[in-house]
């Protein structure tokens, strides 16, 4: 007995010891890829950081981040490290030559940021790397054809004049109306209908469950982010903030599972499935629903829902945000809103119907969409992991494994390419302009092999949108709420986009 307990004992303690062996190996490999870091962006010098947040307290403080993003700009023009906690860094960019360098390259996304949002997403096409991205992409490329968007345009129409009608019942008190959401709504209804061949009542409906929970994610992961010790699973599992990711989660799937089970339910149709068949281009859904690789096989259920739950995202956080803002842009300047006005009142020549004709003949439109989108970019910014060395114009290189991440946001007022870069000029988008401009100094679609598949949707939807509503409303901003930016997933406010809207009275009435 004594023997046992003596074998018991000594076992205890050979498990106490290899548990801190273990323990010490993981604390010097951390301090080694602390080292290395450290090595790897010297060429990069950066402004003062704590031994052990580093740059962490200075982005965790909502908008005040975006400034001081601009500050650190301004101060170092090509980029510099940023460090989250004592061993992750990143170097930051903001300078068109070392963009190009970044994006002419198809690197995978970060393992950290995008990492966050794969239990939402999953391994979709906004994450996905390698062969399983290429294939992916080169799929769903037809989804995004000029004859399919064409198509989408009186969908786009229908939807926005829906909520139009919402926003005559809320303008008659002349207070102020919180917009993103009732944006959210219309370009989620808008993407069901046209990519998912799916009718929803989501803007009639008093509460909608998949929208409250995109905007629950987008914080949570951006809050993951800059919070260092929740960067190991774990410790996330256990907390508050874990527990309201899973339950987000949840509910975004239910809601993207119900959208895939529908439209699998109605290819039971054969005359559907005949129809679909003859078409030249098939919708979004019906691409991932019928592909089938060499041997015959289509997708499995996780990837048909990991591309499911990123379009659903992109395709209309994105858009919603790109609309709010360019509403607020106009709202600031009343002038540029009449020019747009008038431009969109002679297209449509008393007609509240929207022809895929008038996309092309509204150009100063476009250059206010355009100054908008530089000023605020839905995608504030985005990262890479390298995978082999990125060597800059300038000589300077990072090794590979290094994280990279560029501020599109603080690009598209880099102060070396665009003259008084907080002014609202849509001029700057003239052709002549244009033409002289560093090509990568305006990427609010990023550019490159992994720029976003559904840009021309997404300018598509936002000028039917604003054209719609520029041609039923006129625009005030309520300076007693101003937006307060915040850099999520996608650039939202704080408090909400609120606007005073007031019907505009129709020629020939009384």
């Amino acid at each position: 007995m004594l023997s046992y307990t003596i074998d018991l004992y000594q076992l205890l303690q050979l498990l106490v010891g290899i548990f801190a062996v273990s323990i010490l190996i993981k604390i010097l490999n951390l301090f080694r890829k602390r080292w290395m870091l450290m090595e790897a962006m010297k060429p990069f010098p950066g402004p003062p950081s704590h031994w052990l947040y580093g740059h962490a307290h200075e982005l965790a403080q909502d908008g005040a981040n975006l400034d001081k993003a601009v500050q650190w700009a301004e101060s170092y023009p090509y980029g510099h490290q940023v460090w989250i906690g004592p061993f992750t860094a990143f170097l930051a960019l903001y300078h068109p030559d070392y963009a190009k360098a970044l994006l002419a390259v198809s690197e995978p996304k970060d393992d950290v940021v995008y990492r966050f949002m794969l239990p939402w997403i999953g391994d979709g096409l906004l994450i996905s790397s390698g062969q399983k991205w290429y294939r992916h992409r080169r799929l769903l490329t037809p989804g995004f054809h000029y004859d399919v968007l064409k198509l989408y345009v009186q969908e786009i129409a229908e939807a926005t004049r829906i909520m139009l009608d919402k926003w005559e019942l809320l303008s008659t008190n002349g207070k102020s109306v919180e917009l993103y959401h009732h944006l959210s709504l219309m370009t989620l209804d808008s993407i069901l209908k046209c990519a998912f061949s799916y009718r929803s009542n989501c803007q009639i409906e008093s509460h909608n469950s998949y929208i409250q929970a995109v905007y629950e994610l987008g914080f949570l992961t951006s809050h993951r982010f800059k919070t260092f010790q929740y960067h190991y699973d774990l410790v996330y599992y256990f907390t508050p903030h874990g527990y309201r990711f899973r339950k987000a989660c949840d509910l975004a799937h239910a809601h993207t599972d119900k959208v895939i089970r529908q439209r699998k339910e109605a290819l039971k149709n054969e005359k559907e499935l005949q129809r679909i068949k003859e078409k030249k281009h098939r919708d979004f859904l019906d691409i991932l629903l019928c592909s089938k690789d060499e041997n015959g096989v289509g997708l499995s259920d996780e990837d048909l829902r990991a591309e499911v739950d990123t379009f659903m995202f992109e395709g209309h956080d994105t858009t919603a945000s790109g609309i709010s803002w360019l509403m607020y842009c106009l709202a600031q300047h009343p002038e540029h809103q009449q020019k747009c006005r008038e431009e969109i009142q002679e297209l449509l020549d008393g007609r509240d119907e929207f022809k895929w004709e008038f996309l092309s003949t509204m150009p100063y439109t476009t250059m206010c969409l355009k100054e908008s989108l530089r000023l605020f970019p839905p995608l504030p910014g985005l990262s890479r992991k390298l995978t082999k060395p990125l060597v800059f114009p300038d000589g300077k290189q990072v090794p590979a494994g290094c994280l990279v991440a560029l501020s599109i946001y603080c690009l598209h007022r880099n102060p070396m390419f665009w003259e008084n870069p907080e002014e609202f000029n849509p001029l700057r988008f003239t052709p002549e302009n244009s033409e002289h401009r560093h090509h990568h100094a305006f990427i609010p679609f990023s550019v490159g092999p992994r720029n976003c598949i559904g840009q021309h949707f997404a300018m598509n939807e936002m000028k039917v949108a604003i054209a719609l509503i520029l041609n039923r409303f006129e625009l005030e901003v309520d300076e007693s709420k101003l937006p307060v930016k915040v850099p999520q997933l996608v650039l939202r406010s704080k408090n909400g986009i609120y606007l005073k809207i007031k019907k505009l009275e129709r020629e020939g009435k009384s």
